[in-house]
């Protein structure tokens, strides 16, 4: 176990280097107007982050042996969607934080109509980045790689689970409308870096099936992960406020089940994610890891 979490943190770091590099060369800043908007961008998306959905598209895509320079176009892709997520979730009408990975909020720092534009600026980057025939030589791999990732940022999921996340302010959630909340809210971003991976290796949709349990499970263990450490964890290491959802009066996992139920069925999640990687070798040890790893985090 000291060998894969060694791994597993050799992996991360690399990742994380790999990821604020390119952040690093797409946002570069200009000299012109657009100076703060780019400055806005680089406070959100370089340092800090678990960087948890780049590593999973070049574990699965290390699967298939995908070149890594296309994996990584992949990934800065799907962190692009996720840090515009964040960016609009720190707003004053969505969440109103004040503080994210341990710093301030891009709204406190640049406005919020420059947060907006960061984010939107984010988002369209994701898919000029996998549009580009840098990311892979074959166009219909690309066309396969925005449609993933446009379905799984838009209402059937990311932001369709964000909004159901606001209504779940007035209304009582039961247990299966939060976990297809989280579904898409958490873990459709998930599912899609999984299925880049995949699509990368040009596996067929038919030969996806284990890998999209995998990250289907995964997801809903991440978010109840995420919910222990709201609920138990502490805001300094976390780097953001919490007992967030407490305080707006949320149906939570663990408002649900209770705090022993909701770490049982996390761990029972992980556990159903790791037979769906039954039939592959060692080159799936670090989906593995990153299985184990969602139950373990304290940020």
């Amino acid at each position: 176990m000291v060998q894969n979490t060694t791994a597993l943190e050799a992996a991360l770091a690399q990742v994380a280097a790999e990821i604020d590099s390119g952040f690093d060369a797409l946002l570069a800043i200009p000299d012109d107007p657009r100076a703060d908007l780019y400055r806005a961008m680089r406070h959100a998306s370089i340092g800090g982050g678990k960087r948890l959905r780049p590593l999973l598209v070049f574990a699965t895509a290390q699967l298939f042996a995908v070149d890594r320079n296309c994996a990584a176009r992949a990934a800065l892709a799907i962190e692009c969607i996720h840090v515009y997520s964040l960016i609009h979730d720190d707003l004053p009408a969505m969440d109103n934080d004040d503080m994210r990975r341990g710093k301030p909020t891009v709204h406190k720092l640049y406005g919020d109509a420059t947060a907006i534009l960061a984010g939107d600026c984010l988002h369209a980057l994701a898919f000029e980045v996998l549009a580009h025939e840098a990311t892979h030589a074959d166009p219909f791999v690309r066309a396969e790689l925005v449609l993933d990732l446009a379905r799984a940022a838009g209402p059937a999921g990311m932001a369709g689970g964000q909004m159901m996340d606001i209504e779940a302010e007035k209304a009582s959630f039961d247990l299966p409308t939060i976990t297809r909340l989280q579904a898409m809210k958490t873990g459709a971003l998930i599912a899609s870096a999984v299925e880049a991976g995949a699509i990368l290796g040009k596996v067929p949709p038919e030969g996806r099936t284990g890998l999209r349990g995998y990250a289907r499970d995964v997801g809903l263990a991440f978010q109840i992960a995420d919910d222990l450490l709201d609920y138990e964890g502490d805001e300094d290491t976390i780097g953001k406020r919490i007992h967030k959802d407490e305080k707006a009066g949320k149906e939570t996992f663990l408002s649900l089940l209770g705090v022993d139920r909701a770490r049982e069925q996390a761990r029972m999640l992980v556990d159903q994610a790791l037979t769906h990687l039954n039939h592959y070798g060692a080159e799936a040890d670090l989906l593995r890891d990153i299985a184990r790893f969602t139950l373990e985090r304290d940020r």
